[in-house]
């Protein structure tokens, strides 16, 4: 009888675990439910203390984990595990570094909203209740692309499944999995240091920027990353391009804020204020006829290009019958290649509609924010909400083991047209939205920010920014993100498990 290889023995037991990922994905879904009496807000940025205390349980008892003292909360407030094999005889600062990165927090569940969307037979945190009361042709209206009903009990259903608490728990299931294999070489000649992080949807790089600015300065060796898996979802529901592609960068994306001042009065006799309401209203009509017009935004063959939408607003006002004092709103602006933070600002600042709000009196400050709010762990980063683009080039030796760990765990057990939207073949491309990916990103080279990094890590370094070797595969669809009847497909998850349980060792061998 032949002797297993560690490409079956991972199929095997991503196959074999697929129920033990599936339960506990489940109950991270369902945990808010406890205690949004409590808190509303549980689960989302700066409020993922329950998920965050039963994943790290999950690690232990599932024996994701060597010991439970490998798994525990850093000072930011994410969730930190690791595995090694301690017996391969090889130095810790000889070995690959790989980092996986999950967020832990979701946005708002709308829980109200999904009975009356798509029917009371789904819940966004206790999933598909009675699959007769769900609203199908409302379900595929939501998301655009829905299995056929005979494939549903492949789907976990509700908030953060596809976005991206998939991600996560495939990062347990494969570290489980990584230290079941040792024997097989799993792990040999690598250290695997995997962050389920906090905030990401709030502030997404944070987590990040806090290892970069907080954790890698004067580090050794073993600590800096020799390349990065994101587990945030790789789905493109646009068919045919399918599901699990592997990413290799990003549009960058930032806040633009235009706060307007005005002059209140009673509404009765608007002629005695000044409408911050109304002009802002000019100001954000004119930046969205220029976005649809593409002024002053670049292309990217690769990336896409820039997009700029009104995002955010508040309104201070005495009363519904009065001019308003106050009217501040954001722009989410994303940066292609070649588009600068600083020219984005500007280009609202130079809108006429600006100008002719200061010419009539109205103070209007354009500026990017400071995102000033605390981890669950009391940690303010106060970084500007600026998120840099980054890309992995394609012939990278992390690119090129991501491909092959695809076609060694993957590709074998697809049989196409059979197993959901999983193309057996690699698909490697690009994300539309944001990743953690942004707060990898330190000025060049990377001893500015007092990090030393080892030229056998090869990370990207372009003359002004560096990190290193990114990319993501994650169950889920981008385009089911933030929406209700928020899904994702099982099968999905298993192959996910499958691909980073072999990607480390696969890395080891094509960069040794």
């Amino acid at each position: 009888m032949a002797t297993p290889t560690l490409d079956t023995k991972i199929a095997e037991l991503a196959a074999k675990y697929l129920p033990v990922a599936v339960r506990i994905l489940r109950e991270a879904i369902r945990i808010p439910a406890d205690h949004v009496a409590s808190d509303p807000k549980c689960g989302l940025s700066n409020h993922e203390l329950p998920r965050l205390e039963y994943l790290r349980k999950a690690c232990i008892e599932e024996k994701a984990v060597e010991n439970p003292e490998d798994v525990d909360f850093d000072d930011f407030g994410n969730i930190v595990w690791h595995v090694m094999d301690r017996t391969d005889g090889i130095p810790a600062d000889k070995k690959k570094v790989v980092y996986l990165d999950g967020h832990t927090d979701t946005v708002n569940a709308l829980r109200d909203q999904w009975p009356s969307r798509v029917g009371a037979g789904l819940d966004a945190y206790n999933g598909l209740i009675d699959p007769t009361k769900v609203d199908e042709a409302a379900l595929k209206r939501e998301l655009g692309y829905v299995p056929p009903r005979e494939e549903w009990d492949h789907l976990v259903w509700g908030r953060g499944a596809a976005d991206q608490l998939a991600g996560v728990i495939s990062q347990i299931v494969a570290t489980k999995i990584m230290l079941e294999l040792r024997p097989l070489g799993s792990l040999r000649g690598v250290i695997v240091r995997s962050y389920g992080t906090v905030a990401e949807e709030d502030n997404d790089g944070g987590a990040p920027m806090f290892v970069c600015r907080k954790v890698l300065p004067g580090a050794p060796a073993e600590l800096i990353p020799d390349a990065v898996i994101f587990t945030e979802g790789t789905g493109d529901s646009r068919l045919p391009l399918g599901s699990l592609g592997i990413y290799r960068g990003q549009r960058g994306r930032m806040q633009i804020e235009v706060d307007v001042i005005g002059k209140s009065c009673h509404g009765s006799m608007p002629w005695e204020g000044r409408n911050p309401l109304e002009a802002g209203a000019l100001i954000i009509a004119e930046a969205a006829a220029k976005y649809e017009k593409r002024e002053g935004f670049k292309d990217d063959p690769f990336l896409c290009h820039g997009t700029r939408t009104a995002s955010w607003a508040v309104l201070q006002t005495p009363s519904d019958c009065a001019v308003p004092e106050r009217f501040t709103f954001r722009f989410d602006r994303r940066l292609t290649v070649g588009e600068s933070a600083e020219q984005a600002r500007r280009d609202v600042e130079d809108m006429e509609s600006v100008k002719a709000a200061r010419a009539k009196g109205f103070k209007v400050d354009v500026r990017v924010p400071l995102y000033t709010d605390a981890t669950w762990k009391g940690f303010r980063l106060n970084n500007e909400q600026i998120y840099n683009a980054w890309m992995t080039p394609e012939d990278h030796p992390a690119i090129q083991a991501a491909v092959a760990a695809y076609k060694a765990v993957v590709s074998p057990n697809i049989v196409e047209g059979k197993v959901s939207l999983i193309p057996k073949e690699p698909r490697v491309s690009r994300w539309i939205f944001s990743t953690d990916g942004v707060g990898f990103i330190v000025q060049s080279p990377p001893s500015s920010s007092n990090i030393t990094v080892p030229e056998s890590k090869k990370w990207i370094d372009n003359g002004q920014t560096a990190h290193p070797a990114m990319f993501g595969i994650g169950a889920g669809f981008e385009q089911n993100t933030h929406k209700i009847g928020e899904c994702v497909d099982s099968r999905e998850l298993q192959h996910a498990i499958a691909f980073i349980a072999r990607f480390p060792s696969m890395l080891k061998t094509i960069a040794p």
